[in-house]
């Protein structure tokens, strides 16, 4: 095609190299490409000297893709080989004959897929919960405090935290089994899912063992994936761009924990949370945020019968979260929403 257009150029009284020189060919190319000729070069006649033989190419295979080496690249081989008195090749020559053999790739036993956590969708409280444990800095650099904290998932309330100098599965389960106990006999935890990353506090025999002891249905984020635990991600972000939050750090585990305290207080009594329809948490795990957004449509409903001509339509909806999603499918991102009857 582009020999045409040159053609036609040039039938139009263009010269060829000006054609070439907008296409961004060079003219020797184009000539080629016209040449019905068979392309006389044949390559060298003889093998290059230095060229490996098969036994060589053979036991640079054998080497590559060995035990010892088959996770290894060659710029890891050469050296160790070296170190041991042995050369096989240069990195360059261990590359191509791999590349020839089909072997430029991992040659070690396949990595399972990390696959995405399953989705667990809520409709009420204690349904589905999310926690992590978060660094707090301390006064000393490079020593931190660790805040162990459950929140549900369904209405955002923080159900149960501590702080502690250590990270242990030990003082996990301790966390879980307070929660279970402050919950009441009305709360049963027999199919709770409790989602959490791969850490080995979240992952321990001991944290493992009280969960199954309780009825609670573990849930994990793939590895290194901070988006699989979004909530526990959300509101360690709020806490720690509050004003009040110590950007220097604490004194002390106790500095720490009554701060954190004060923090729980203000999130689940006060905070009016943009996800559960502007309520504070804890209204909307014990079923009064209904009565809050019934009212505030009121207020909106009278506002708009004494100054009509300030809506041009209806007013805010105040509408209520009916579900919440952890980890959604494709296609299935979005929540539904029940809308408020007046």
């Amino acid at each position: 095609m582009i020999r045409t257009f040159v053609d036609e150029a040039v039938t139009a009284g263009a010269r060829r190299w000006k054609a070439c020189e907008l296409l961004g060919l060079a003219v020797r190319t184009l000539e080629r490409w016209g040449d019905e000729r068979e392309d006389g070069r044949h390559g060298p006649k003889s093998a290059p000297g230095n060229k490996l033989s098969a036994t060589e190419r053979q036991r640079i295979v054998a080497v590559a893709t060995s035990v010892e080496f088959r996770d290894e690249s060659p710029k890891q081989i050469v050296p160790t080989l070296a170190d041991r008195g042995e050369y096989i090749g240069s990195e360059s020559t261990i590359y191509r004959v791999l590349h020839a053999e089909d072997l430029q790739h991992r040659r070690g036993p396949a990595r399972a897929p990390a696959h995405r956590p399953r989705q667990h969708v809520a409709d009420a409280s204690w349904q589905v919960a999310s926690w992590d444990i978060t660094y707090l800095k301390s006064h000393l650099r490079g020593e931190f405090f660790y805040l162990y904290l459950v929140e549900d998932v369904w209405s955002r309330k923080i159900l149960g935290w501590e702080v502690h100098d250590v990270e242990s599965a030990e003082l996990s389960s301790a966390l879980l089994q307070r929660i279970r106990d402050e919950a009441g006999p009305n709360v049963d935890l027999a199919g709770w899912v409790l989602h959490a990353d791969n850490g080995g506090p979240m992952k321990g025999a001991t944290m493992l063992a009280t969960m199954q002891r309780l009825g609670v249905v573990p849930s994990f984020s793939r590895p290194s994936v901070s988006n699989d635990n979004p909530f526990s991600e959300s509101l360690f972000r709020t806490m720690k761009y509050v004003p009040e939050y110590p950007r220097d750090g604490f004194v002390t585990v106790e500095t720490a924990r009554v701060w954190v305290a004060a923090f729980v207080a203000w999130y689940n009594h006060e905070h009016k949370h943009s996800g559960i329809g502007f309520v504070a948490p804890a209204d909307r795990h014990a079923g009064c945020d209904i009565a809050i957004l019934v009212a505030r449509r009121a207020v909106y409903e009278r506002a708009r019968r004494r100054h009509p001509a300030r809506w041009a339509r209806h007013t805010r909806a105040w509408s209520r979260p009916d579900t919440v999603t952890l980890n959604p499918e494709a296609n299935h991102a979005v929540a539904k929403t029940d809308r408020l009857a007046a």
